[in-house]
């Protein structure tokens, strides 16, 4: 049973029990688009006491909202008494709602697009908004005064760059106007709930006009104020002739694939965040525009940044390294063999290669060690890039060596002659230790 069968036969019990059931929102808009719908959600006349007669192994998710979550065949399905909302103190959530009708249930959601319902029996479209025409002009409005509605609950500001970027429809005037007034609203929305709506964005093929769109609203100003300053801040021409490091990040976001992973979308956004603060003038240098060390004060940003909206340890721990190490593929082929092997060997590397992809290609063009480096990869692929060593601490106790610093040191040493090609075996690998490591 498909997730629409589901949806279809909760709406035709509620029917049957003498109540209204429609489909809602975010499910009626993507199948008149020709999508296929995430979830099924369903607005309803019933109380959530009603929907429980009907369903009563619901989840009370949101009674008090009125909203019931049923489970029918592996498949979970919103219910959704019809309601106006009340005042929203806390630009989050309405502190309280009164049950309605259909009409007026349209008018309290966010954008005409969402404010749609359908029959789910006879497929008719109940249209109190215009969602339709502005489906058809692809055009992102909001319902009703556009600023109230960010009020209410200022995620919607999010909310509106998703679904202008994700949908490429067109934001309508006023609702754009609204947005830019509105954005200091963002500041009282929590971190967690920014940080769901942005990797939404990352994660979707649109991102880069995503990243725009959050640019020139100025919401970035009240989680991410860093990206701002990376408009107009200027790069050696001669290294960048696309522009200033914003233009130069938007292209990069844009050459991505369309399924690159969060991580490296991250990575990409915050790879040069720390430009604008490194960056100086060498007048000795005929006025060369230089970054110094803005990859490893860069990594440092990019963590606090992170950690600022709540990503995971495990988001941080992917995309931190990468900003650190972006500057390091320039000198690639001047690497020792062993070097090169353990550089390779991050965990990132993969992301990190198709970072300096991008970085390259909005930039100089340069591909040449992009080329080696896959090269290299081919050439390396044959066995481990970094193999079991070949001697161990417990070696060097049994030579006769006492545990501390020099053991480091020595193993260390070793590995870099077993990555370099030079030692094969442990009896060679002992053989180098006690000609250059003589115990007494």
């Amino acid at each position: 049973m498909t997730e629409w069968d589901a949806a279809l036969e909760i709406a035709r019990r509620l029917r049957d029990a003498g109540y209204q059931a429609l489909f809602a929102g975010g499910c009626v808009r993507d199948r008149l688009l020709g999508r296929e719908p995430k979830d099924y959600d369903i607005a309803t006349n019933a109380t959530p006491a009603q929907v429980l007669k009907c369903f009563p192994k619901g989840n009370e998710v949101g009674a008090h909202f009125g909203v019931i979550l049923v489970k029918h065949q592996g498949h979970m399905v919103e219910i959704a008494t019809f309601r106006t909302d009340g005042s929203y103190s806390d630009g989050r959530r309405p502190d309280h709602v009164v049950f309605s009708t259909a009409q007026e249930d349209a008018q309290r959601r966010d954008f005409t697009i969402n404010g749609l319902f359908e029959d789910p029996v006879n497929g008719e479209i109940i249209d109190y908004v215009g969602g339709q025409a502005d489906l058809q002009s692809a055009t992102l409005r909001a319902i009703g005064e556009p600023a109230l509605r960010f009020e209410e609950d200022s995620l919607r500001l999010m909310r509106a760059i998703r679904f202008s970027g994700s949908l490429g429809f067109a934001i309508e005037e006023n609702t754009w106007q609204a947005i830019v007034g509105c954005a200091p609203l963002l500041a009282r929305i929590s971190p967690e709930r920014i940080r769901e709506e942005l990797s939404r964005m990352l994660i979707h093929p649109s991102r880069a006009k995503a990243f725009e769109l959050l640019t020139e609203s100025g919401l970035f100003r009240y989680f991410w104020p860093e990206v701002m300053a990376l408009v107009g801040c200027e790069q050696p021409p001669e290294w960048h002739p696309e522009g200033d490091v914003y233009v130069h990040t938007r292209i990069m976001l844009e050459m991505l694939e369309p399924d690159a992973p969060l991580e490296l979308a991250l990575a990409v956004l915050l790879h040069d965040i720390a430009k604008p603060p490194t960056r100086t003038i060498d007048h000795e240098a005929g006025g060369r525009i230089r970054f110094n060390g803005h990859d490893s004060l860069g990594a440092e940003m990019a963590a606090d940044m992170l950690r600022r909206l709540r990503y995971s340890n495990d988001i941080i721990d992917a995309v931190v390294p990468m900003v650190a190490r972006h500057m390091q593929f320039m000198n690639v082929q001047q690497m020792r063999t062993a070097k090169l092997k353990r550089f390779m060997a991050s965990p990132t590397f993969a992301h990190e290669l198709e970072l300096h992809r991008v970085d390259c290609g909005s930039s100089n063009g340069f591909t040449d060690n992009l080329e080696y480096l896959i090269a290299k990869r081919e050439e390396f692929s044959r066995e481990p890039l970094i193999p079991t060593p070949l001697m161990t601490g417990r070696d060097l106790i049994q030579a006769g060596l006492k545990p501390g610093p020099l053991f480091s040191e020595i193993l260390d040493a070793i590995q870099v002659e077993q990555l370099e090609g030079r030692l094969h075996t442990r009896e060679e690998a002992l053989a180098y230790f006690r000609e250059h490591w003589p115990v007494t």
